[in-house]
């Protein structure tokens, strides 16, 4: 079942990025180019990178709301991940970028030209990446998205990199320049840490891992507590997206009628739908002993 909701809230998170971002990454690169500043280049990259993920999450959230069809039966739920790989390698790109740039402005001894410009670009930036990071944060905290967590992580981690960019500007102002090198190194780092970590997360469902073991010993114990149930044969899962598809064999006794027998599956299956909120839908096969 689509979580219209759900989805809404990630369109919403993916355009408010996108405008954010378009206008932050202007102003960046424009006083970052002009004062030589390392830390705000590296930054202005950073918000290129974020307009692609705030881009990505718009689409990907878009196609993965998408209701089954004949086509693809279990939906277009794995959309939301395959863009959040996208997203990861994207982060990962841009922040050996900006370990590469870092490196060799230590090397070529660049100067950062002090500006006020360049304070008031970092104050801006403080403040729509904080407004931004709470917003997302809360939409995931209700929502689960990998595609908002994206997004998140992306305005959370601006506002701490811009934090130090304003530092090394400052100290700029009284002649330490090595700091604003060591800022651009730190934030690409930081990208790249975050990058993997959503890369790993994205990997995982695309390569259909099982759901996790305190789900599945809960689903098991809502099992175990029908005594008609005689054992638990198998039990798998495919991610579908945030969701899994559920299949279970199970033993019940071949004494029972077939109709006994599949009306306790068949409430067996809205129970779990309803007390697992990661389990969409629930296949369940009978073994009569």
């Amino acid at each position: 079942m689509i979580n219209v909701n759900r989805y809404d809230s990630a369109n919403k998170a993916g355009i408010f990025g996108i405008l954010a971002n378009i206008f932050l990454l202007i102003i960046k690169a424009t006083v970052g180019f002009v004062s030589h500043s390392q830390s705000m280049i590296a930054d202005s990259f950073n918000s290129a990178g974020d307009i692609f993920a705030s881009l990505m999450t718009f689409i990907g959230n878009k196609i993965s709301k998408t209701p089954d069809d004949d086509n693809h039966n279990f939906g277009y739920g794995k959309a939301e991940y395959i863009f959040s790989f996208l997203i990861s390698i994207s982060m990962i790109a841009i922040s050996l970028k900006i370990f590469y740039d870092s490196c060799m402005a230590i090397i070529n001894k660049n100067i950062v030209v002090f500006s006020y410009e360049l304070v008031v670009v970092c104050l801006v930036t403080i403040i729509v990446k904080v407004v931004l990071y709470f917003y997302t944060n809360k939409l995931y905290k209700k929502f689960k998205n990998l595609l908002i967590y994206s997004n998140m992580i992306d305005h959370r981690n601006d506002s701490i990199i811009t934090l130090f960019t304003f530092i090394s500007i400052m100290l700029s102002k009284y002649n330490i320049y090595w700091f604003d090198c060591i800022v651009g190194i730190s934030i690409s780092i930081w990208i790249l840490y975050a990058g993997v970590k959503i890369f790993l997360e994205s990997y995982n469902v695309l390569m259909d891992t099982s759901i996790d073991d305190i789900t599945k010993r809960l689903i098991i114990d809502i099992v175990n507590s029908y005594d008609e149930i005689r054992e638990i044969d198998s039990i798998y899962s495919i991610p579908t997206g945030y969701k899994y598809i559920l299949v279970l064999t199970v033993n019940i006794s071949g004494n029972m009628s077939t109709f006994d027998s599949h009306s306790i599956v068949d409430e067996l299956e809205k129970r779990i739908v309803k007390s697992v909120s990661k389990v969409d839908k629930v296949i369940i096969h009978i073994n009569p002993v």
